[in-house]
């Protein structure tokens, strides 16, 4: 591969902005790691470019990156697959209750970093799936893309209704837990249901008011020591991992 046509440096470039990756259902993965984690995955590569091939000013030119990687590749968004479906949720459910499933819902979350690395916390704690609502950061975004590591091509991300989401939960009789300034210790808590659904909030509003009341259990991430004068509230991934773990914890 000689280089590449102005035609296709375009092309591939267009792909950092929303609007051309929703009319292609492409998006872009830079970086040997993340590359080699979406060949090995059932997402499809449409292709790959390596600097060793398509030269080092040409790989500046496609890249997102302010230091451009070897290898970046153009891969497929998986879209139908990840469409919410109230009746499959359920009967997962049903089918892993026993197994202590437990998912994620983001409200609004929308910096792309944070969104990045709880899909990858995601994938480190065993979380089913994530779910984030219809004005949360594209995961597709490649900042968000970037800041998975590779666990995007693991870990399903569905938006949608997250009101329908935690109805679907409610039915099924699972505990749907939220983080709040005036929940309930989560390290005094006993017999938290450590299961279910985990809802997180957005960097500037936290969890909104029509989500909030549906809530079941409310739970307080407590600052050291509990009368301590700190910081207004916890990064939102920060809180994702503080939490995840706690669930996780034999």
């Amino acid at each position: 591969m000689a280089g590449l046509s102005s035609n296709q440096i375009k092309f591939i470039r267009s792909l950092s902005q929303k609007k051309f990756r929703q009319e292609s259902g492409l998006f872009v993965a830079e970086g040997e790691k993340i590359v080699n984690e979406a060949l090995s995955s059932p997402f499809k590569v449409k292709a790959v470019y390596r600097s060793s091939e398509i030269g080092e000013e040409c790989m500046k030119r496609i890249s997102n990156l302010a230091s451009p990687s070897p290898v970046l590749a153009v891969i497929e968004q998986r879209r139908e697959e990840l469409r919410f479906d109230a009746d499959k949720l359920a009967a997962h459910l049903r089918n892993a209750a026993s197994g202590n499933p437990l998912f994620l819902a983001l409200d609004g979350v929308k910096d792309p970093g944070n969104m990045g690395t709880i899909i990858r916390l995601a994938d480190w704690f065993g979380i089913d799936a994530i779910f984030a609502s219809h004005e949360s950061v594209e995961i597709y975004n490649p900042k968000v893309v970037q800041a998975t590591m590779g666990a995007i091509f693991r870990k399903p991300v569905i938006y949608a209704d997250l009101g329908e989401v935690i109805e679907t939960f409610t039915k099924a009789g699972m505990a749907v837990h939220g983080t709040f300034l005036n929940g309930k210790n989560l390290y005094e808590t006993k017999n938290i249901q450590k299961s279910g659904l985990i809802v997180m909030g957005s960097e500037s509003f936290g969890i909104s008011k029509e989500i909030e009341e549906k809530i079941t259990s409310k739970l307080l991430i407590p600052p050291y020591p509990a009368d301590a004068q700190t910081s207004e509230s916890l990064n939102v991934a920060i809180a994702t991992a503080i939490i995840c773990a706690e669930f996780r914890r034999p």
